[in-house]
């Protein structure tokens, strides 16, 4: 689609950050929203602002790792707007741990939302997007799902996983002629409250947040404004910052070996990040 004037666009993990800023953005390309978020009043919000920028906007309270709520989540947005055009499962969380010190449970909570939302809002709404003639599907992956992260095995696993699900679907959509539009995006460090929400086992929560948002070099609108453009261009992959572009050039380059160099280089700052660091 070359535009998204009037067409239904819904977003998950609405409620703040990139999610909010998409919705909002989409809003200004004269989309309607339909919004969602774990968080009700935080979802309200979201299509209070779309709202006030002249949108059409519902609001929804929706748990992503709950695969028979998306399922009946995609057949009320459809019902509520007549139709859907374009899904962007953003819904994610944080967690900062070695993997010497996180849990299995841990490792699944980010699993469950980071990966297994994406998933079951593609697979819930993929029947919607096809009947529409002209859809499309955007599902955030990260800096992270290009390459390994220190203290973020789990959410390199789960950003990873986005990317090769998505990248997956993309091939099997084009190979079957379906219209709809796969794209796949890697943010770097965008300034949302994502790391001050996060969980941190063995990292001081302070050092980790004021480090992030020191090397956060995007904002959400841009990161918003880049991701629709990708969507009306009908591109596959967007890589989003100086930061993620600077660890995909280094991880292309490199292949396997930016592994020790990322290892010395951050090394010594990782330890000043642990709770017992100085």
């Amino acid at each position: 689609m070359s535009s998204l004037r009037g067409r239904v666009v819904a977003v998950t993990g609405a409620g703040s950050g990139i999610g909010r800023a998409i919705a909002t953005e989409a809003a200004r390309r004269g989309a309607r929203l339909a919004v969602s978020d774990l968080d009700g009043a935080a979802a309200d919000a979201t299509a209070d602002a779309c709202r006030d920028l002249g949108a059409e906007a519902r609001a929804y309270v929706l748990d992503v790792t709950d695969a028979v709520a998306c399922i009946a989540h995609a057949a009320a947005v459809a019902a509520d707007f007549g139709a859907v055009h374009v899904v962007v499962n953003n819904a994610g969380i944080g967690l900062a741990a070695s993997a010497l010190d996180q849990t299995i449970d841990d490792v699944d909570a980010v699993l469950a939302v980071n990966l297994h939302g994406v998933v079951n809002g593609t697979q819930a709404f993929l029947p919607h997007l096809v009947a529409s003639g002209e859809g499309h599907v955007v599902n955030i992956s990260s800096a992270a799902g290009l390459v390994g992260f220190p203290g973020q095995s789990a959410y390199s696993a789960a950003k990873f996983g986005v990317r090769g699900y998505t990248e997956a679907l993309a091939i099997d959509l084009r190979a079957a002629r379906v219209p709809v539009g796969v794209t796949c995006v890697h943010p770097g460090g965008v300034r949302t409250p994502i790391a001050r929400n996060a969980r941190y086992v063995g990292y001081d929560a302070d050092r980790v947040a004021r480090l992030f948002e020191a090397g956060a070099a995007t904002s959400p609108a841009r990161a918003a404004r880049r991701i629709l453009d990708a969507v009306e261009r009908d591109r596959a992959r967007v890589v989003i910052g100086p930061d993620a572009w600077a660890v995909h050039v280094l991880g292309t380059l490199l292949g396997a070996g930016y592994i020790a160099l990322m290892a010395r280089l951050l090394r010594r700052s990782l330890v000043r990040m642990r709770v017992t660091g100085s």
